[in-house]
């Protein structure tokens, strides 16, 4: 009864309530207002086609084109109401200057640390790929810092913990999910301890990430603990595409000179102490070193943006690091979807487009774009040894069919395609060539390449990237090869609901 009662007064009820009414009420308002004044009917219509229009014109990725086009041509008088109202994608002049301002701010902090003409000495390639992500996303590639893989999150959290004991100045903290168990209940702790010593403790979690784990008022929680804590985008129920920019960013900072990220998020599943979907097989980075700055001001432009501040950065500059052996070139970097700019979709592509030997990739879902599509047949028929490996258990059912909606034609390009037998495989990690590789959060699906706030660090020669291929190859082992033949012979039903998902999986 308790169980029952706590569902039905959670507030996602309430917000998903709010929102089916409205959509019920334009629906009907629409309705009545088309039967009874023609004019209203074909102002409609007229609507319906100026947003078809804004939709072909626009520079969307084409399979969000073909799924707004379905719905909003078989429903002229609704569709083109419905798309300016949540999916039209148009920001506002007050977001674009927060960004432009996070943009400045971040230029400002992390500008002096440009160096990708410094790459030209390990190729074009290098180069280009760093100078990209210096331009247009101000991220700057660092020398000096030691990058280490971790192949399970089992293995990174009692690092996490060490590293956390070790703070004196600050520790932030900014995920996509909390929830209270063994992991997040150790590291808050740990938290709360240093908070009384006098370390300034700030966490950020987004809202619909904790909606089913954490209270609404946990950041109220949190404060009264002594931590600083804020809420990014909280649920409102109000139609909006801003539902859908979400913060799935994963940063631990402490002190400015050590940095985790990657794909695990604070609950007990990451680190296998919670079993859901058989064996969870993630990954995290550790950084320590030069590169660590800019991964708090990465935090701090976030945190001031939600927050209406405008703090000086400098403050939490740590001192320069001890000089390291080369350590090759890592460049942390972030992915913004208000700027216009996809930047986590660049990366991926770009280090495709550089393979010559083989590309390794580890995603939990592989729903791709038209681009990412290509750029892996491309690849496959060029001769690269190309190998992706996601999950055999599914933690989302439709997702997971719509995952295997995208094999065949990757499959009949020479791509191979493996799942992860024990498990649900979170980790997203590209290796390319021993020589360049990408650990962090941006999966191979539209949400994260083209709505969510997202962050990784891309590597050039450091001495950890034959780790990450070492790790793809153990994975490897346990992993079941997908066959084209395996689909031919598909229940038509089945077919077509999974023709149906991969249609409109942009708007998922």
């Amino acid at each position: 009864m308790k169980k029952l009662l706590y569902v039905l007064f959670h507030r996602s009820v309430f917000v998903g309530l709010a929102l089916t009414i409205q959509i019920a009420t334009l629906l009907v308002v629409v309705q009545v207002f088309s039967e009874y004044t023609s004019t209203f009917y074909w102002c409609c219509i007229l609507t319906s086609i100026a947003a078809a229009l804004a939709i072909v014109g626009s520079r969307m990725e084409p399979g969000y084109k073909i799924a707004w086009l379905l719905l909003v041509l078989p429903f002229p008088v609704f569709g083109g109401i419905f798309f300016l109202l949540s999916g039209s994608g148009t920001v506002s002049r007050r977001v674009r200057r927060q960004i432009r301002h996070m943009v400045e701010k971040t230029k400002q902090a992390l500008g002096e640390d440009f160096k990708a003409e410094d790459l030209f000495t390990l190729g074009g390639d290098a180069a280009g790929q760093a100078s990209y992500l210096e331009r247009f996303a101000a991220c700057p590639a660092y020398t000096n810092t030691e990058a280490e893989y971790f192949s399970l999150g089992d293995l990174a959290f009692p690092r996490m913990l060490a590293e956390l004991e070790k703070a004196e100045r600050y520790i932030f903290l900014e995920y996509f999910i909390i929830r209270p168990g063994v992991f997040w209940d150790s590291i808050l702790a740990v938290l709360e301890r240093k908070a009384a010593q006098g370390v300034e403790v700030r966490v950020m979690y987004d809202d619909f990430g904790c909606m089913f784990t954490l209270p609404r008022d946990y950041d109220q929680q949190l404060q009264a603990k002594g931590l600083q804590c804020r809420v990014f985008n909280r649920l409102t129920p109000v139609i909006s595409l801003r539902l859908n920019n979400r913060d799935h960013r994963k940063l631990l900072i402490i002190d400015g000179k050590v940095g985790f990220t990657g794909g695990m998020n604070l609950s007990d599943e990451y680190v296998n102490l919670w079993e859901r979907f058989g064996h969870w097989k993630d990954s995290a980075i550790l950084l320590e070193g030069d590169a660590v700055w800019s991964m708090a001001v990465m935090f701090l432009s976030m945190w001031d943006n939600i927050s209406s501040l405008d703090e000086d950065f400098n403050r939490f500059r740590p001192p320069a690091a001890p000089v390291r052996p080369w350590t090759g070139y890592v460049q942390p970097y972030t992915d913004t979807p208000l700027d216009g700019e996809a930047v986590g979709q660049a990366v991926y592509l770009n280090l495709i487009a550089k393979a010559r030997r083989y590309i390794y990739i580890t995603t939990p879902y592989l729903i791709i774009d038209v681009a990412t599509n290509t750029a892996l047949c491309n690849a496959a028929k060029s001769g690269v040894d190309v190998r992706i490996i996601t999950p055999h258990i599914p933690d989302k059912r439709y997702v997971f069919e719509v995952t295997r909606a995208h094999y065949p034609p990757l499959l009949e390009a020479g791509v191979r395609i493996y799942e992860y037998t024990p498990g649900f495989i979170h980790a997203k990690n590209f290796v390319v060539d021993d020589r360049f590789a990408t650990v962090g959060t941006v999966n191979l699906d539209y949400r994260s390449l083209f709505l969510h706030f997202e962050d990784g660090v891309w590597m050039c020669e450091a001495p950890c990237i034959p780790d990450i291929r070492r790790d793809f190859e153990k994975t490897l082992e346990k992993s079941e090869a997908i066959s084209l033949r395996r689909f031919r012979h598909l229940n038509l039903l089945l077919q077509l609901y999974r023709s149906i998902l991969r249609v409109f999986a942009p708007l998922m």
